[in-house]
């Protein structure tokens, strides 16, 4: 048997986990933000959306997280469709947002408790998922401080708790080491790839750095303009652009980059 036709058939075996069906979102008749998205994402692995800022990249994950309804098309997230169950995707959907709210007049502890409660979970379940995580993230110690004395890595280790309280099938991190320093943005690796590895979470990380997707993802998608350009491993990808390497192979899919984007990938290494 080939090495494709091996591959091939272990991906027929893995489920589906989030699949999208044309998926759209257009913002009167000319910015189309996602143009008829189809996509699969399967169950357990970490996948990553790489694309040019405004790419689309954001939208995808509001829609596949219900906080954005499409204009057209749809998307099933593990069973449930997007436009009909939109309560039962956000039960199994956690979210850490490119900028998220942080109720900094809180402490660790109560604004864990703030969003559980917006979940609706209560009692012992609660207080024994809140130590679980402050614990898990090494922040138990300082679960009673305010929020505004915690520097940036550990305002994202709260935020990811956040997004775990509910104990999600499936993790989207948005731009997850934006703005971190680089002792922060490895925490933030280290934490996404135990969510993977130990916990067995489907995860998918939004992304316009290139080593941040190759370092932890098992397969990407290029996005470019609210279209899919590409879609496999970083091999797959590298073949089909005809490069040696996925920034040449970005590159050549999506028409060139601005300079600052570079230099964002070449800081982020």
């Amino acid at each position: 048997m080939q090495i494709q036709e091996i591959i091939t058939e272990t991906k027929q075996r893995k489920k589906v986990l989030i699949r999208t069906d044309n998926l759209s979102k257009y913002y009167g008749k000319d910015i189309k933000a996602v143009d008829e998205l189809n996509l699969e994402i399967y169950e357990g692995e970490t996948f990553g959306l790489l694309g040019p800022n405004g790419a689309g990249k954001t939208t995808t994950v509001r829609l596949l997280n219900c906080i954005l309804k499409p204009t057209s098309g749809t998307a099933d997230v593990n069973g449930h469709d997007i436009s009909k169950d939109s309560t039962q995707v956000k039960t199994i959907t956690g979210l850490l947002a490119e900028s998220p709210g942080l109720y900094e007049k809180l402490s660790a502890y109560e604004f864990l408790e703030f969003i559980g409660a917006l979940y609706n979970i209560k009692g012992t379940i609660l207080k024994e998922r809140i130590e679980e995580l402050l614990k898990l993230f090494g922040l138990t110690d300082r679960k009673d401080h305010l929020l505004e004395g915690f520097s940036s890595g550990m305002k994202q280790k709260v935020l990811i708790a956040a997004a775990l309280i509910h104990d999600p099938t499936i993790i989207y991190f948005d731009e997850p080491t934006a703005a971190l320093d680089p002792r922060a943005a490895h925490m933030v690796k280290d934490l996404i790839k135990g969510l993977a590895d130990q916990l067995g979470r489907t995860i998918v990380v939004c992304s316009h750095i290139l080593p941040l997707v190759e370092e932890l993802c098992d397969r990407i998608g290029i996005i470019n303009q609210g279209r899919l350009v590409a879609v496999g491993t970083i091999d797959e990808i590298i073949t089909q652009a005809g490069t040696k390497t996925l920034e040449e192979a970005f590159i050549t899919l999506t028409g060139g980059v601005d300079e600052k984007e570079l230099l964002a990938w070449r800081n982020h290494s």
